[in-house]
């Protein structure tokens, strides 16, 4: 990549990670990357609402895909770096920043390039909450695009080494809130209401026992909601926020009915009103073995390190969504075994492996 390229993008990411903006409101990064294509690249930019997409189109080909997210975290900033967040109580933590960055530094690429076959880059709203492929992923089939590619930063691993794997990925995942509605009364007298706290406390204690010897799944309590913290009153609503996890949407399909059931039952056992809703859907990724072969071509010939990950990672990743649609495959590079992890504090995505991602997209789409 030439080095006013590469420039531009690290200008870009800083500038990015400066205005961060939450899920299903990235109006200005969605801009700021728009504008920067349009200013720097011939690529034809389309605007679909609460996402964008750049692309060069050669008819007659079959056209390949790679997708960025935009979205950040409801975190505060609290390391001092030049370009640290101004936006109170959001950040990139999770680079997404920076994902952004090399896909706009593959638009740079593809622009010089003497193009043989059709180019989309898919920047999504929303990774973090899993609404942003849910709606992207259908782009897929209308521009019949054979295949989509889409990297991750992680940090655990080697900087700029290539971590792979065919097959499962990422697991499945979905939010999960219960509330339960009784009756209030004084704290004296706890007989005359109904107070939801022990149906919580047997989810808490049921679940634990479903997910003991599973390891199929696994359910993590985020939240509860039960009363004020008033002396005198015994509650009569409450609430507990689940997230379910499994490898696999059939599996976290059935815990979910067991946990429903289970909340029903309490329900009916102690004349308590029962609501269920869920959120942040996320399927499993699935990573296609050709389009995984193809990733471990492109690092061969950049003469990078490639890690085979021995295990899918617990955490859940939207683009499942896409290659549930079409063949594809998304892989990680290593931002070096003593960085800071992802959704941390501590963390910025790191600049020098920029390059390295897109070096990788463009060697990808050379096959």
């Amino acid at each position: 990549m030439r080095q006013e390229n590469l420039i531009k993008i690290k200008n870009l990411r800083h500038e990015l990670h400066k205005h961060p903006e939450l899920s299903m409101n990235e109006k200005e990064t969605k801009r700021r990357l728009m504008n920067f294509i349009e200013e720097n690249t011939r690529l034809a930019v389309v605007d679909c609402g609460k996402w964008f997409y750049a692309s060069r189109y050669v008819e007659g080909t079959k056209a390949v895909a790679f997708r960025a997210d935009m979205d950040a975290l409801p975190m505060d900033e609290f390391i001092k770096i030049p370009h640290a967040s101004e936006n109170p109580g959001i950040s990139h933590k999770c680079g997404h920043d920076g994902h952004c960055a090399a896909l706009c530094g593959l638009a740079l690429e593809l622009d010089a390039m003497d193009l043989e076959r059709s180019a989309y880059l898919i920047f999504q709203h929303a990774e973090e909450t899993g609404q942003g492929a849910r709606e992207c992923s259908n782009f897929l089939r209308e521009r019949s695009i054979s295949e989509i590619y889409a990297f991750h930063n992680w940090s655990g691993w080697p900087e700029k080494s290539i971590v792979v794997r065919e097959g499962l990925c990422q697991c499945s995942s979905s939010g999960l809130t219960i509330k339960f509605t009784g009756r209030a009364s004084h704290a004296s007298e706890p007989e005359k209401g109904i107070n939801p706290a022990f149906a919580i406390a047997k989810i808490i204690s049921e679940i634990e026992k479903m997910t003991g010897s599973n390891k199929k799944i696994l359910c993590t309590v985020v939240n509860i909601k039960l009363g004020e913290k008033n002396f005198g009153i015994s509650p009569g609503s409450g609430e507990i926020s689940l997230t379910l996890r499994a490898e696999r949407e059939e599996d976290m399909r059935i815990f979910r009915n067991a946990v429903v059931n289970l909340a029903e039952v309490l329900g009916l056992e102690n004349s308590l009103g029962v609501e269920v809703a869920g959120c942040d859907y996320f399927p499993e990724t699935i990573s296609d073995t050709r389009c995984v072969k193809k990733i471990r071509t492109a690092a061969e010939k950049l003469g990078l390190k490639i890690i085979d990950m021995p295990e899918a990672i617990r955490a859940s990743e939207d683009f499942g969504f896409y290659t549930k649609q079409i063949h594809g495959a998304i892989f990680y590079i290593g931002n070096g075994e003593n960085y800071p992890a992802i959704h941390t504090a501590e963390y910025d995505f790191n600049d020098e492996i920029l390059e390295t991602a897109v070096d990788m997209f463009s060697k990808i789409f050379e096959k």
